[in-house]
Parts: C-alpha cells; sequence; structure tokens
C-alpha cells in the first residue's frame, strides 16, 4: 500500500444540530443549514499520565491566577465534556503525544500513554520529533501493536496483548527510501447531519529538523521534507475528494508575547512563522506543537493573505484547545470559524517555592474519566518498586538553570557522572564527558536542609534510555568541536563540560578562533594527541547537529545513563552542586 495516498475516513451520525458559537467578526454568518463542528487539539503530551504539578496562568476577573492543571484523566475528561456538547467533532494530536515522558510512561516504553490516549477516543496524532526518540521500528511497533523488542527496555511487561494506538498517526513529510511515507499523510473525517455529509481533512507532520533532534540511527533510510511544500502538494488531491474544510496538524510551533487566548498572536516568532507564510490559504486552521507555548490566534492579523487560525495547546495536557467551524454544506466552505484553549484543572499541589496552587472555583472542573484514571493507576503501581527506590542523600537541590556561560549544576553534575562510568580502563579510559542540554528534563528538587533522592526522581531528570559512548577524538578535532557550538551566535549550542574539561571563550572573535586555553585533566589540549570523550549515545550518532561524533571512532559502549547518574550519586552521598565555572567567557 502507498501510505502516502492512505486515508481514513469516518462518519459521525447525529439526529439533532448543536447550536452554533457566536458570531465572530467575519461578515458571513452561519445559516439553519450551517453544520457546526468542532475540533479538540492538544500537543506535546509527552506522556504526562500523573498531573505534573505545574500551573497555567489564566485571566479570571481583574487577576492573572496560576491554576493547576494536566494529568492524562483530566483531560480525557475535558474531551469527553466537549464531545458530548457536540457529537460532530475530531480530536487530534499536534505531536511528541510520547518520548521524554516521566517515568511511570516511560518505563513501560509508553504503552500506558498509548493505551490511556485509546480510551479518550482521538482521530490523528501527528508525529512530532519526540515520537522517534527510540527508532522509527519502535514507533510503527506504537501504532501497529506487538512485542517486538527494538531497545533494550523490555516491551509488553504489564499488557501481554498491547494492540498499539487505535488512532492514526499522520507523517506526510516522512518518507521512506522507496518514496512512500511512513505512515499515512492525511486523514479525512465525514460528518452527517440530516441529509447534509461533509468532510474534514487532517494533513499530518513533524517538523523538518527532527533528524537533528533524534539518533541518527533510529532513522536510518528516512527523509524529512519541507514543511510547507509538503502541505500544499496535497491540497488539490483532498479538495479533488470534496473536503469542506482543510487542516495542517504540524509537530513545529512559536512564541507569542500575550496570553494563550490572544487572537491578535502578539510578537509571534519561531520556526512556524515562514512554514505559514508559504502554506496554502486553502488551510483553514493550523493546529501546531514543539515549543510548548500556549496561543489560540488569527495569523491574518499578521498576514492578510494567510487566514489560519493558528493553535497550539501549550503542553503536557495542561490545556484543550477547542476549535469550532461553521461549514455550509452546499457551498463546502468554510463560513466561520474560533479557537479557544481551555484550562484543564488538575488538583491542588504545593509548588517548588513552598507555595499551595489550589483549584479555582472561577473555572469549570471536568474532573478525571474513570476508565483513562485506571490505566494510569495500573501502571503507576507497577512502577512503584522502581520509583520509591532509594539512591543517595543530597544536601540541596541542583538545577538547569545556566550561568552566563550555558553551564548548569545539573548538567554539570551529569557530565561528571558519566566521566565517572567510563573513567577506568575496563570501561573506556575516558579523559573527560560531554552532556547536552535537551537531555536534562527536570530539576533535581531536594527539601530544605536536605534529604534522599530516588529513582524516580533520576528517571525524570534522564528519560530517553541513552546508553554511554566513549569516542577516540584528537586534540584538533575537540577544538573544532567546541568551536562549533558557538559557529552561530544566535543559536548557541553549549555541551556541559564534566571536571576535567575547562576552556576559555571569546565571542568577540571571528568564527574558529573563540576557543582558548582548553585544559583536559588540567594539561594544555594537544592537537595531534588521542583523547577518548564520554557521551550518550544520542550525541554519539550525530544527535543535536553535532555529526561530528558521528564520524569518530568509537572505543567501547557504556551503560543507560540514568543507571549511571544514580550510581555516582550512590557513591557519593552529600555531594555538592559541581561549579558553573568550567567555562570561562572573556
Amino acid at each position: 500500500m502507498n501510505h502516502s495516498k492512505f486515508s481514513l475516513s469516518f462518519v459521525c451520525l447525529t439526529l439533532a444540530f448543536i447550536g452554533a458559537c457566536a458570531p465572530l467578526s467575519e461578515n458571513t454568518s452561519p445559516t439553519s443549514e450551517s453544520m457546526h463542528i468542532s475540533i479538540l487539539a492538544f500537543n506535546d503530551l509527552h506522556g504526562h499520565l500523573e498531573p505534573p504539578q505545574i500551573s497555567v496562568k489564566e485571566q479570571l476577573g481583574n487577576d492573572l491566577t496560576d491554576v493547576p492543571a494536566g494529568g492524562i484523566a483530566y483531560l480525557a475528561a475535558a474531551i469527553q465534556h466537549y464531545k458530548q456538547q457536540n457529537p460532530l467533532h475530531a480530536v487530534v494530536s499536534a505531536g511528541d503525544m510520547i518520548g521524554a515522558s516521566p517515568l511511570t510512561s516511560a518505563l513501560f516504553l509508553d504503552e500506558p500513554t498509548i493505551e490511556a490516549v485509546n480510551e479518550m477516543g482521538i482521530d490523528f496524532n501527528a508525529v512530532g520529533n519526540h515520537e522517534f526518540d527510540k527508532g522509527s521500528k519502535e514507533l510503527q511497533r506504537m501504532q501497529r501493536g506487538g512485542c517486538e523488542k527494538h531497545t533494550r527496555f523490555e516491551p509488553c511487561q504489564v499488557n501481554r496483548q498491547f494492540a498499539g494506538a487505535n488512532f492514526q498517526f499522520l507523517a506526510a513529510n516522512v518518507k521512506q527510501d522507496n518514496d512512500q511515507t511512513l505512515f499515512p499523510s492525511y486523514g479525512i473525517k465525514s460528518f452527517k447531519q440530516g441529509l447534509h455529509v461533509v468532510k474534514v481533512g487532517f494533513v499530518g507532520m513533524t517538523l523538518k529538523g527532527t533528524p537533528n533532534m533524534v539518533m541518527p540511527d533510529g532513522i536510518k533510510g528516512l527523509k524529512f521534507e519541507d514543511e510547507a511544500a509538503t502541505a500544499n502538494a496535497w491540497v488539490p488531491t483532498l479538495k479533488a475528494q470534496g473536503v469542506s474544510a482543510l487542516v495542517l496538524v504540524i509537530h513545529e510551533g512559536g512564541l507569542i508575547k500575550g496570553s494563550h487566548n490572544d487572537p491578535s498572536c502578539p510578537g509571534l516568532s519561531g520556526d512556524i512563522v515562514p512554514i505559514l507564510n508559504k502554506l496554502d490559504p486553502a488551510f483553514d486552521v493550523v493546529v501546531s506543537g514543539h515549543t510548548h507555548r500556549a496561543y489560540a490566534c488569527e495569523f491574518q492579523r499578521m498576514n492578510p493573505n494567510k487566514p489560519f487560525l493558528l493553535t497550539s495547546a501549550g503542553q503536557y495536557g495542561t490545556l484543550l484547545t477547542h476549535i469550532e467551524l461553521d461549514i455550509d454544506p452546499i457551498n463546502h466552505t468554510v463560513i466561520k470559524k474560533s479557537a479557544l484553549n481551555h484550562v484543564v484543572q488538575s488538583e491542588t499541589f504545593v509548588n517548588t517555592a513552598g507555595m499551595k496552587i489550589p483549584v479555582s472555583s472561577l473555572l469549570p472542573s471536568y474532573g478525571k474519566d474513570k476508565s483513562v484514571e485506571k490505566i494510569v493507576n495500573n501502571y503507576r503501581l507497577a512502577s512503584q518498586v522502581q520509583v520509591q527506590k532509594v539512591i543517595s542523600h543530597l544536601p540541596a537541590s541542583m538545577d538547569r538553570k545556566t550561568s552566563p556561560s550555558g553551564e548548569s549544576e545539573l548538567g554539570n553534575l551529569i557530565a561528571d557522572a558519566q566521566w565517572f562510568s567510563t573513567a577506568s580502563p575496563l570501561r573506556g579510559a575516558s579523559d573527560f564527558a560531554l552532556m547536552n542540554a535537551g537531555g536534562v528534563r527536570a530539576d533535581l528538587i531536594i527539601p530544605p536542609g536536605g534529604g534522599t533522592v530516588n529513582f524516580g526522581q533520576l528517571f525524570k531528570i534522564q528519560p530517553f534510555g541513552n546508553t554511554l559512548v566513549v569516542k577516540s577524538m584528537s586534540g584538533q578535532q575537540i577544538k573544532d568541536l567546541l568551536e562549533f557550538q558557538y559557529a552561530n551566535l544566535e543559536r548557541i549550542k553549549v555541551l556541559f563540560p564534566s571536571s576535567n574539561l575547562s576552556y576559555e571563550v571569546n565571542l568577540n572573535q571571528v568564527q574558529g578562533q573563540r576557543i582558548s586555553n582548553i585544559q583536559i585533566r588540567q594539561q594544555a589540549l594537544q592537537a595531534q594527541r588521542e583523547y577518548r570523550v564520554t557521551m550518550n549515545s544520542y550525541l554519539a550518532s550525530g544527535g543535536d547537529g553535532f555529526g561530528q561524533f558521528n564520524s569518530v571512532r568509537t572505543v567501547t559502549g557504556g551503560e543507560l545513563d540514568v543507571d549511571a547518574l544514580a550510581e555516582y550519586l550512590r557513591v557519593n552521598p552529600g555531594i555538592n552542586a559541581p561549579s558553573r565555572h568550567r567555562i570561562r567567557m572573556l
């Protein structure tokens, strides 16, 4: 089957029309014959089965209030609420549904998240970059089901009959060697009201830059093509199939300076903007993700020739986007559209600053979906033994906040742990280690006065299941690598150094001459000498754009990165936060 030409069609039957939303500023108005369709959207769930203990700022009266939000059972209940309001609905996700997940999902290869989302009843998920974290074969298992092993983790530990997703993954711009897409490019959902039937087409894709964010070994043979060009190419096909509305569901996004419901797109920036400027105006809605920012705005205010609604629901199920379309079923045109982000209230919690974040009575509380909560509880129980295993004791927290040099306490600690794990001759005789910032996913929180560290905390910090790799590099290659971090001063990419690497940076110098005084084990770097460098397997295969690692010789492999961190803390109880001055800015 040529997946690039595969589409799904679903039919929603209803006996009564649900009333249209309040009029917008557009000149045309819904008629008695128009069909009112709801699209419910979320993105960047990242396997957050349980409430993520974060809040969303919402304008309540005259106050900007922190509201506790997120958690998949709460999100599922919100989705069911809006489904019941309108039987003419579709539910979509704009990627990163899985990957970089908390322990309860990640320990079980994100099977729990797929099962919970199955229970929600959604239609399409446009794959994101994190869906590829464990490689394309494992991602295909997420769709198709089964227990074939593609990673170091065991599949089907709890559910021996894992059936995969009952919704369709979409990947219009991910091509295989045979030029077919990895998953279908689009899906179509049909809606019936009386004698009328209308179709809505959904094109789904990830960002073109995905290869720079995942392990190259896991995406061998795949091409990630231009987003706008790919989406535009499908417009004639979908129009020929009679769709009345077109929705692009894309795992790419932007940043705004306003609230999550400001229709004016204030200060919109980011990689989504050039895509929108090239996108065919036949699209009515763009559901986006990736940046973890929330917005529901009218892009036409920025570009009059591009009349898109642009939405994103932030992250971790904290918001649900409710998009409403009024469609003329005779002329098959969208005559009215609107979008609003609704906070998915969860439960009161105490944040890291010791402040109580209570549920608000001024916002709707959708409650929990009991069937989804049962799935979460089953997997939570299965994970508890590993989660609660005490690893060490620390005097204080360590966070990801960076110094002017780009270092963080936690990032440097992880680099130290990775070097420690590979320093002995039997484990690679490493000279130093480097750690990428994107691999550090949470802060290490310790109560005031000190406290224990358990495995669950460490897994939140390093959830990817990467292994350690030791590579051989010449002094000149190391110099070139460090210079590469500062090749683009608008997008500096600093790798956290272990304690036995230090150097100086002068950004006023020309490219290639910004790094000096490189010290390895307190000795000056020698250009012709061979050194051994530790990194995680993601970096080792060229991740984050560091292709230099992919072209040098591998000396040996190592243990899981999270296990290395656990062992380092176990043998160093009471360790203090490492210095953030290994890189000196001149």
